[in-house]
């Protein structure tokens, strides 16, 4: 197949429905009842402790946060314009492989349609979040794998390369992608394994994504325990029922991937393009079997949706095909815009916790943990940050001088660490230590602890290393998650050791 066999690109529609979900989110991150969300909060704190080569995650996602404040400041709408960017390019990426595939007018249309309708990309997109970016990279390989796939041309190879190392400065999940990919190969497509294009691509990604190999080294790989903790914490509740019923949230839109994993695998037509649809089948099921959480998924649909949208824009022209493609259309977006408000942060707590009720989607409102809460739990973690360390900030204020500058503060969690980090600074706080997942890297800083107003923590856990420890104010707030719902700040004194000395036997407490 050679590229004068392939349809035009639509530009005019498809660029239309990219620019219109890149602006459905500005207008969203302008006008949101909710503020920043909790994981926002600690990858800006990543960027402040930036060490390229001696990270316990990925360091992408900090890089990018400096860059992003760095150039735009700090509101909401700056600090998701990336996410915007990304969600819209998806969008763009997805009727480019329908093209690939052969697809025309009505393909690249749907395949576009399809991805910027659902949630499953709309939240991502409305996120500063590693998961937007991660579906981005996976998408856009996809694309330079389907050009391989109907050139043989072998330089697409170290395209597949470049994207694969930025995804590993993402998130460590690109290896999923890469694992699926060689069971495709070995599969499908054998033959390509004695040529030396897969093995460029891998030594370009390992050596582009190398920051984040080498600080997994320098740590002592704290990313198996990172996984270990994820699955006693959270996978343990996702049986494999409730994998697959996750995907039925998927609405219309499930039918029309399942139909582009068919066409993928079965269809001569596709056989140039096999190895995407065996890769898809290998990460779904790998998932599957690992007790991944639903949404782990995502990056694989729009792939498929493309797939689908080619199979059913070739199955001709009557006037019953027309009729079936118009219904298979408002079908997925109609689906999409009745969970609008799961996808997009735009109703406020009050009338979005009638509306999931409503619903009666319970998967909307799981948490990792499997309890359920009255919004979804993005929704949640975007409350009352600032609210929190306000109360810090009066607690602080009103100590003697003396002991403000002795003064450290303390946050139980990532969110609570994230939130006096970023709000802090304005209000004249000092600098903030956590045990908590990442922060522990960030080591104790250099002030004893002799003085420790700590957030979150419990009075039990604060008594085991200070022997003084003074309630001084409480904040509730019924619309978050569980561990905010009723928080008191401690004044903590008389330690019975410096902070740099329990460091160490604080490692992996959360």
């Amino acid at each position: 197949m050679n590229d004068d066999t392939r349809p035009p690109l639509e530009r005019p529609i498809i660029a239309t429905i990219a620019l219109l979900v890149f602006i459905t989110h500005l207008v969203v991150n302008t006008v949101t009842p909710y503020g920043i969300h909790r994981d926002e909060l600690l990858y800006a704190a990543m960027g402040q402790h930036l060490q390229l080569f001696r990270m316990d995650f990925p360091p992408g996602i900090a890089l990018v946060a400096n860059a992003e404040r760095w150039l735009f400041g700090d509101s909401l709408l700056a600090i998701r314009l990336v996410p915007a960017i990304a969600g819209a390019t998806i969008v763009l990426l997805a009727a480019a492989i329908g093209r690939e595939f052969g697809g025309g007018r009505f393909a690249q249309t749907f395949a576009a349609v399809a991805v910027a309708v659902h949630p499953l990309f709309l939240r991502p997109g409305s996120l500063f979040q590693p998961v937007v970016l991660d579906q981005l990279w996976w998408t856009a390989a996809v694309l330079a794998l389907a050009r391989f796939g109907r050139t043989r041309d072998q330089r697409w190879w170290t395209t597949v390369g470049l994207i694969g190392g930025l995804g590993l400065l993402t998130k460590f999940s690109i290896l999923l992608f890469g694992f699926g990919l060689l069971v495709a190969l070995i599969v499908a497509d054998r033959p390509v394994l004695r040529t030396a294009g897969p093995y460029r691509a891998l030594a370009i990604a390992l050596v582009l994504g190398s920051p984040s190999l080498i600080g997994q080294i320098r740590l002592g790989y704290p990313v198996v325990a990172q996984m270990g903790a994820l699955r006693e914490s959270q996978l343990v509740h996702v049986s494999y029922g409730l994998f697959l019923s996750w995907q039925l949230l998927l609405g219309p839109s499930l039918l029309l991937a399942a139909a582009g994993a068919v066409w993928l695998i079965r269809s001569p037509e596709a056989r140039p393009f096999r190895m995407l649809g065996v890769t898809c089948l290998a990460v779904f099921t790998t998932l599957f079997l690992l007790h991944g959480k639903g949404y782990y998924v995502g990056p694989i649909y729009p792939t498929l949706f493309a797939a689908g949208a080619v199979w059913l824009g070739q199955a001709g022209a009557s006037r019953a095909v027309r009729i079936g493609q118009a219904a298979a259309v408002t079908a997925v977006v109609g689906f999409g815009a009745f969970l609008l408000p799961i996808g997009l942060p735009i109703l406020p707590p009050p009338l979005m916790a009638r509306y999931a009720a409503a619903v009666g989607i319970a998967e909307a409102t799981r948490t990792n943990r499997g309890t359920m809460l009255r919004l979804p739990q993005d929704y949640a973690d975007m409350l009352g940050w600032e609210e929190r360390v306000a109360l810090v900030a009066r607690v602080y204020d009103s100590l003697p001088p003396e002991k403000r500058a002795e003064a450290v503060l303390v946050g139980e969690n990532y969110g609570q660490a994230g939130a006096l980090d970023f709000y802090g600074p304005r209000l004249g706080l000092p600098p903030v230590v956590s045990a908590a997942g990442s922060y522990w890297f960030f080591g104790p800083g250099t002030k004893p602890g002799t003085v420790v107003i700590s957030l979150g923590v419990s009075r039990e856990d604060l008594e085991t290393f200070f022997g003084t420890v003074t309630a001084a104010g409480r904040i509730t707030n019924d619309w978050t998650v569980e561990e905010e719902q009723d928080l008191t700040v401690y004044v903590c004194e008389d330690p019975r050791e410096t902070l740099q000395l329990l460091w160490p036997k604080l490692a992996g407490r959360n």
